[in-house]
């Protein structure tokens, strides 16, 4: 057996293109031979990111167009020359026997109100409705995969005539590479990234501010005066208004903007607790590596967090500052070894190689014709 990836681009670091790059990697381990389907692939190496902010949403939308129309034309012939390999698709193509549900745009934008406005605003989100509807009603794929349980029902609620069978095969976490780190190599980092040592450290990770809750975390950071945040990842003009925000509710002192981060790495390890108060996820990857980290994590009830958050790894708070702003209090009150073991123990539970072993079964099943 052997298996095909189909993703738009695989490498390390977080996003749909680290899972597939973790994946490959824990196959590789097992000694299963994978093949990769990307964007090279489906013949759109042209389509490279420029560097302005308007010219990479519109390279970033054609590039999902292109993979959608002319790499699936292009990754079912690629499939049919391998009638030995099971493929896993992760975006965008209409091809493969397993689809890997990173996400629902349908849901994302109910999640965040004003959900006819904010499709009809965006011909992107119009577009991979109406490919995601061809996609789950139809034979393209035999299973889908679902990051959590709660995904799964809601991918069933919003596709009532799902065809393909489902299963529930949550993300892992590289737990060499996110590693907790002792006081003292944390006050090293946080004198190397500039950041402050005296106060209760947060840290934000993510390039959608709005849906990711950056705002609400600024409202509840300006209610604990003994909590500095840093802010990873968001655009030029994204961080300007955020930094604008934070001027606004007199705290700019105590927020640190890093921008995109090649490696994040560094930046989760310098902090104390981990924030994400997001209106939608389909797992939220950055949990179990923030977990693994040995940072307790403050998030609302979407995503993977509610399997992993029990009270000693972290808490769940409902999506408004009020909350945040007590969950914080909480852990600022607290000896913080404790929250930060638990943490480290819960992401343990959750090794590439042990998801990794879930999807080659599945391969395997769909292979012998059991499924």
């Amino acid at each position: 057996m052997r298996i095909v990836q189909i993703v738009p681009e695989v490498r390390a670091g977080s996003g749909v293109e680290g899972v597939a790059y973790a994946l490959e990697q824990a196959f590789d381990r097992r000694g299963v031979p994978t093949e990769r389907f990307t964007l090279d692939e489906a013949g759109a190496g042209w389509l490279a990111l420029p560097e302005g902010q308007l010219g990479r949403t519109v390279v970033r939308a054609l590039r999902t167009v292109w993979f959608s129309t002319v790499g699936t034309a292009r990754a079912r012939r690629f499939l049919a020359q391998r009638p030995d390999a099971v493929a896993i698709c992760h975006n965008d193509v209409l091809a493969g026997e397993v689809y890997v549900n990173h996400g629902i745009v349908r849901a994302a934008m109910k999640a965040r109100g004003q959900f006819a406005w904010r499709m009809v605003r965006n011909p992107l989100h119009l577009f991979t409705s109406a490919r995601d509807i061809l996609r789950y009603r139809s034979g393209v794929h035999r299973v889908v995969v679902n990051l959590t349980e709660g995904e799964r029902r809601l991918l069933e609620q919003t596709y009532p005539r799902l065809r393909p069978a489902t299963v529930v095969i949550p993300n892992g976490v590289d737990t060499r590479r996110f590693r907790p780190v002792g006081p003292a190599e944390r006050d090293a980092l946080r004198a190397r990234l500039g950041l402050p040592t005296d106060r209760m450290l947060a840290v934000f990770v993510g390039h959608e501010f709005d849906r990711k809750g950056l705002p609400l975390t600024l409202a509840a950071l300006a209610d604990r005066s003994g909590t500095d945040l840093v802010v990873v990842g968001g655009t030029p003009a994204m961080i300007a208004a955020a930094r604008h925000r934070a001027e606004d509710l007199g705290i700019a002192d105590r927020v640190h903007f890093a921008g995109r981060q090649d490696d994040p790495v560094p930046w989760i390890q310098a902090g104390d607790v981990f924030v994400l108060a997001s209106a939608y996820e389909a797992n939220a990857l950055v949990v179990l590596e923030a977990l693994a980290c040995g940072l307790p994590v403050i998030a609302t009830r979407v995503g993977f967090a509610p399997d992993l958050l029990d009270g000693h790894n972290g808490l769940l708070i409902d999506r408004d500052a009020a909350s945040l702003a007590a969950a914080l209090r909480r852990l600022e009150a607290a000896p913080l070894a404790p929250w930060r073991d638990a943490a480290r123990a819960t992401a343990e539970r959750w090794s590439w190689d042990a998801v990794a072993a879930r999807y080659l079964d599945l391969a395997e099943t769909l292979r012998s014709g059991a499924g």
